[in-house]
């Protein structure tokens, strides 16, 4: 009886599921369609989507705002090769005098770096301690394969920056556009382009993304290097030798920076995290004076002229004072230095809290100041010191 019912129940089971009537379903869900093909080949059943339901290219999900600055930026970066001769000397033994003299010698030395093109008649920008007026030849490589000679149109040591122009004027080139580095937000995606290692030589740039770390990182003057580094833009972006010049792009593919240096701590010589940028303001206020005039000058006009305390000044003037200064040998009488009290003959031996301990390391401290600020000078007069304080202006026409 009781294998009777089970056969019964098992019957009724098989006849429900092969009923014709379509099952019940949540109304609320839509559900696609999918029209069963055979794979000839295979032999097997495959399941083909219907047409009207949405799909999502592979190409498509793997793009992203990184992806789309670099593919716009990408064509504008170049290798740069740079051509020098370096002075030197060497020890040569003369058998005659039996004694070994210093004999000047000159050598070429090649060197890499990175730079991006700004305007379609080919203008370039990069760092002056890639490109310098030291450098016999410029060659510039795109990412395209092809590569052009350069000339120098400007550079600016305490800037660090240079501006070169493609000779070849028969084609136009790509370029890429600033962002306006005041608007950079900390965090935001920072992407780093160029050439590390002279590894651009397959016409690839390289690129690393990191993040805006941090900006307007001030760097003192350094006598020993009196390059002027201020406001500068601190990323976590790897950068490495070959980098000097290369873009910091944004993720609207805008140059945020110039990648220019990094800071290891003394822990090694490669990248620990510490990637620096001049912002792209400070490099177009640069930029533009380079283009008009192939130098930079300071905004404002000190009223006056100066050279530094040499030992053959001291031999021709002996009553200067033995010291590490700036020799005050003009001054204009409708200038800030001649109302300040600055006379011809005058020491400077302190701009602001530095003291000065040459020509250059005077010029990057000056360049700390703007017009309409107020400077304050350290100088020595008849073997005393005094202080006093120039009102910054633009230079006033006299006589």
């Amino acid at each position: 009886m009781i294998k009777n019912s089970l056969t019964v129940v098992c019957l009724l089971i098989f006849t429900a599921c092969s009923n014709n009537d379509p099952a019940v379903t949540d109304k609320s869900l839509p559900v696609a369609s999918v029209t069963p093909t055979v794979n000839e080949q295979q032999g097997r059943v495959q399941d083909e989507p219907d047409q009207d339901t949405p799909q999502v290219a592979v190409e498509d999900s793997r793009r992203n705002a990184i992806t789309n600055a670099v593919e716009k930026a990408g064509p504008a970066v170049v290798s740069i090769t740079v051509t020098e001769l370096q002075r030197g000397y060497t020890r040569e033994f003369d058998s005659f005098f039996f004694r070994y003299f210093d004999v000047p010698i000159q050598r070429e030395v090649q060197s890499v770096g990175s730079g991006f093109i700004i305007s379609e008649d080919g203008l370039i920008v990069t760092n002056e301690h890639v490109a310098s007026k030291n450098s016999k030849t410029i060659m510039v490589a795109l990412s395209d394969g092809n590569s052009y000679e350069a000339e120098l149109l400007g550079s600016d040591e305490l800037a660090d920056l240079s501006l070169l122009k493609i000779k070849d004027q028969d084609k136009s080139y790509p370029y890429v556009e600033f962002a306006d580095s005041d608007n950079i937000m900390v965090g935001e995606w920072s992407i780093a382009m160029g050439n590390p290692f002279g590894l651009f030589a397959d016409g690839q740039p390289s690129v690393t993304v990191g993040v805006v770390s941090a900006k307007e990182r001030d760097f003192r003057p350094d006598p020993q290097d009196p390059r002027v580094y201020v406001e500068m833009i601190q990323t976590d972006a790897a950068i490495n030798r070959g980098n000097s010049g290369g873009p910091l792009v944004n993720s609207n593919g805008e140059v945020m920076g110039v990648n220019t240096f990094i800071f290891t701590g003394g822990t090694s010589s490669g990248f620990v995290g510490l990637g620096f940028a001049i912002p792209s303001n400070r490099v177009q206020k640069i930029i533009s004076q380079l283009q008009e005039s192939g130098t930079v000058s300071l905004d404002y006009d000190p009223g006056m002229k100066f050279v530094p305390v040499t030992r053959q000044l001291i031999m021709q003037y002996p009553g200067i004072p033995r010291v590490l200064g700036l020799f005050v040998t003009e001054v204009n009488k409708n200038g800030p230095a001649y109302e300040s009290g600055v006379i011809p003959g005058d020491v400077i031996v302190q701009i602001g809290e530095e003291r000065v301990t040459s020509e250059m390391h005077a010029w990057a401290l000056m360049r700390e100041y703007g017009e309409g600020e107020k400077m304050e000078l350290h100088l020595i007069r008849d073997n005393k010191q005094y202080k006093t304080e120039m009102s910054l202006r633009k230079r006033v026409q006299g006589r």
